[in-house]
């Protein structure tokens, strides 16, 4: 059988321009629920009648759905079609936001963000995977992946000033009312710019127990870090979770070696550095989401910044930002991503280690800002170097995988990083309140060590990354010895 000819998209042409504008609207769109809703958590709480323990899984229902089925959109991304798995997931965030916005109660409020991350897990693994399969050469790739290599940091910065804005105007449930009119916009234009395509496997070959041992798997390991810090590390219900966790993953590993349509082929990680890209993503991005959490903490509850104050502080990181990625998607085919993530997480450490100095009277000018600026220019370096890495050499047909994993990699890097952090924290704040230490100095403290425990997971990327592939975002590689069951009928030939 013929495969059929695919007109590469170029982004010499208004279309790719389009396109890639497209794609990376859709990865703001996922990243920004991540933190938009942190700042509006104390408005929450007082409309929804939150309890302390509750409240909190307005952010981490997000983070457990969106890291528990990001392996699973990713494969049906592949399996099924991009597009058709890129419109559902952006429906279910659509229709799950609205939910949220009128949620008169917290049991649904929660239940909307449940469902929020698992539109955000169907969609942003297709979106990464129909990127990496449109721009394939040169610069033009480099280019595209530096863009969306860029969105994780602005779009977690900017979701803290949006937060801060909608709740201090129109009211915190304008959080979750942007995305339904996000998605209503964007959904013709995935019509429109983005080619359908035909789902290449049959369901009768689909590996239905490869998805529930994987999904369950990764559904129980976040479950665990997000409770950690309230349960204790030590705790037993904590060390059950983490070793279900690990139960699951483990007999999840062994189906997959043993079935003949796995859901995960093994065969990826034969893909040079992609492993150790993933593992530098999953480090990096622990130690750069305790700036997020922990600033946001400190500058409202210490400095007693408004909501709206609290966001504005990050605007300088995302034009930092912003330079960093584009000057890094440059550099990428001259140096390679190897210097990009060492030099990056090395920056962004000494950023981190800069902010884990606050004082308890703190200045923006002196004490914030040099930091953040420092860290921004790490930060946009490391997310272009990583995504890069971590798509390189894939083939066509497992590049919804290659997606998944490496923002999996990234979701359970972030509830690994707060869970330790947190405790790190709570920890020497809690010894220092027994002191009879004021709340402001003891916050500060525990703050501290936080930040300072970041910038160590940071320096451990840097050294990870020595094992690293230096790529230059090629796509060249030899084939991979497993493929998709073909089905005559319905079949479309990878290209």
């Amino acid at each position: 059988m013929t495969a059929p000819t695919v007109q590469s998209t170029s982004l010499a042409t208004r279309r790719g321009r389009l396109t890639l504008a497209l794609l990376c609207a859709l990865a703001f769109l996922d990243f920004v629920d991540a933190s938009i809703v942190n700042v509006a958590l104390p408005d929450i709480r007082k409309d929804l009648h939150f309890s302390v323990q509750g409240l909190q899984w307005v952010p981490s229902g997000y983070l457990l759905t969106y890291g528990g089925f990001m392996l699973l959109g990713g494969r049906l991304a592949d399996l099924f079609g991009r597009r058709r798995v890129l419109l559902t997931g952006i429906v279910l965030i659509g229709v799950s936001s609205l939910a949220g916005g009128f949620a008169g109660d917290a049991g649904l409020l929660v239940g909307a963000r449940l469902a929020q991350g698992l539109g955000a897990a169907l969609m942003l693994p297709s979106a990464l995977s129909i990127l990496t399969t449109t721009f394939t050469e040169g610069s033009e790739r480099h280019t595209a992946l530096g863009v969306w290599g860029g969105m994780a940091g602005l779009a977690s910065a900017v979701g803290v000033f949006l937060g801060g804005v909608l709740t201090e105007g129109p009211g915190w449930r304008w959080v979750m009312f942007v995305n339904p009119l996000a998605c209503a916009l964007v959904l013709p234009a995935v019509l429109r710019l983005i080619p359908g395509d035909r789902r290449r496997a049959r369901l009768a070959n689909f590996d239905m127990v490869g998805s529930v041992l994987v999904t369950g798997g990764m559904l129980l390991l976040v479950f665990a870090l997000v409770k950690a810090p309230d349960q204790g590390w030590g705790a037993g219900r904590t060390i059950a979770e983490l070793a279900g966790a690990a139960v699951l993953l483990a007999t999840f590993l062994i189906n997959e070696q043993r079935n003949r349509n796995p859901l995960l082929p093994l065969s990826i990680f034969r893909v040079k550095g992609l492993a150790a890209a993933n593992v530098t993503g999953l480090i990096a991005f622990a130690g750069m989401l305790a700036m997020f959490f922990f600033l946001t903490l400190y500058m409202q509850n210490v400095l007693t910044y408004s909501p709206i104050e609290t966001g504005a502080a990050y605007l300088p990181l995302t034009l930092g930002v912003g330079i960093s990625a584009g000057v890094s998607s440059q550099l990428v085919g001259r140096v390679g991503t190897r210097p990009l993530m060492i030099g990056g997480a090395l920056i962004a450490a000494g950023g981190l280690y800069y902010l884990s100095r606050i004082p308890v009277d703190g200045s923006y000018l002196t004490d914030l800002l040099p930091g953040l600026m420092i860290v921004s220019f790490g930060l946009g370096s490391v997310f272009v170097g990583v995504t890069t890495a971590a798509n390189a050499g894939v083939p066509a047909d497992k590049a919804g995988l290659a997606a998944a994993l490496l923002n999996s990699a990234q979701q359970v890097g972030g509830a690994l990083g707060l869970a330790i952090f947190s405790a790190v924290a709570t920890s020497r704040t809690n010894h220092l309140l027994t002191t009879h230490a004021s709340l402001p100095t003891a916050l500060t403290s525990g703050f501290h060590r936080a930040l300072l425990t970041g910038a160590v997971f940071l320096l451990a990327a840097a050294l990870i990354a020595l094992r690293t592939t230096n790529t230059r975002g090629d796509t060249e590689q030899p084939p991979v010895a497993e493929s998709v069951p073909v089905d005559a009928d319905t079949q479309e030939v990878s290209t």
